[in-house]
């Protein structure tokens, strides 16, 4: 997959292509049944499947009290994007510059000038141009005139009929329902960090964990204990993971996310790692003391085991 940090970067020889616009954050199933039908009539009439998209939320830019937390950061945009297999994909920073052009200027300057489009894919409630002031039926008339034909995309349904949407699987995650939001994205909810030095209790209750940093890469799910999995250069392995701010101790950060590597015990200090949610086990509680805490992780270890199929040790 070709990959352009801005239309600045996409080479005058590029295309012709076919094109869909859209923020994909999360590349969800509905977002690969979009691709994959941009990858089906690209391969017909030998177009680059192309897809545009944005460095940011549009919002984070116009209202940013608004903006919604991203479910995947642009690194882990790209890599899915990429595993859908389309041809190339321009993230283009949304600046206020960006954001002023009218629609006219947004087709010329980016349908036409810097993607040579034949085909466009968007959904039948795109807007494009400043203030949002183009519709699909403005976008078609353009489209005439230059050398590109519209297809408008239904909304995507899973299969009880529910509408996919990011919005519905930030909901789905904000209260812990990590079945939800895996059919609605097609994978494991995950989220990507560094590991860095806590305060070292879990190893002294004799539960050693990778504290992540708060730096951290996608969506956190709903403070609480999960079953999961982590992958660390190219490993993956069983784990039990906490995410809150352990009310049992003062002092611990809101949605510090903490991961317990079952029958492992290894330096992970400034590693990249990925946790994969795999199912909620309870939610984040505060005990009256050491002893209560130490009784319920051992709970949480064979809840997890259980889940994820380790034998206990």
């Amino acid at each position: 997959m070709r990959f352009f940090a801005s239309l600045a970067e996409v080479p005058d020889d590029f295309g012709p292509s076919a094109v869909t616009i859209g923020k994909f954050d999360g590349v969800h199933i509905g977002h690969r049944r979009v691709l994959e039908a941009l990858r089906t009539i690209a391969a017909e009439d030998g177009l680059v499947s192309t897809v545009m998209t944005f460095d940011r939320h549009p919002l984070a830019l116009l209202h940013p009290e608004l903006s919604p937390l991203p479910l995947s950061s642009n690194r882990q945009k790209r890599e899915l994007l990429a595993s859908a297999g389309v041809d190339a994909v321009i993230m283009q920073p949304f600046t206020a510059e960006f954001s002023a052009l009218e629609p006219e200027e947004f087709v010329d300057t980016v349908l036409v000038r810097a993607l040579n489009a034949r085909i466009v894919f968007v959904g039948s409630t795109f807007r494009f141009g400043h203030g949002g002031r183009g519709d699909v039926a403005l976008l078609t008339e353009f489209g005439a005139t230059r050398g590109f034909g519209v297809r408008s995309i239904d909304e995507v349904f899973a299969d009880d009929d529910t509408a996919v949407s990011s919005t519905l699987i930030r909901g789905l995650l904000s209260r812990g329902d990590i079945h939800g939001a895996a059919r609605l994205l097609g994978r494991a909810p995950e989220v990507c960090a560094i590991v860095v030095h806590g305060q070292q209790r879990g190893r002294e209750l004799g539960y050693p964990t990778a504290n992540l940093s708060r730096d951290l890469e996608g969506f956190i799910p709903a403070d609480g204990v999960y079953a999961a999995r982590i992958i660390i250069d190219g490993q993956s392995m069983p784990a039990a993971v906490s995410i809150g701010n352990n009310p049992t101790f003062e002092g611990v950060p809101e949605k510090q996310v903490e991961a317990h590597v079952l029958d492992e015990d290894f330096d992970m200090y400034g590693k990249l790692v990925t946790l994969e949610f795999i199912e909620y086990v309870r939610p984040m509680v505060k005990f009256s003391g050491v002893d209560e805490l130490i009784a319920q992780m051992k709970i949480d270890e064979a809840n997890v085991r259980e889940i994820l199929g380790v034998p206990a040790r």
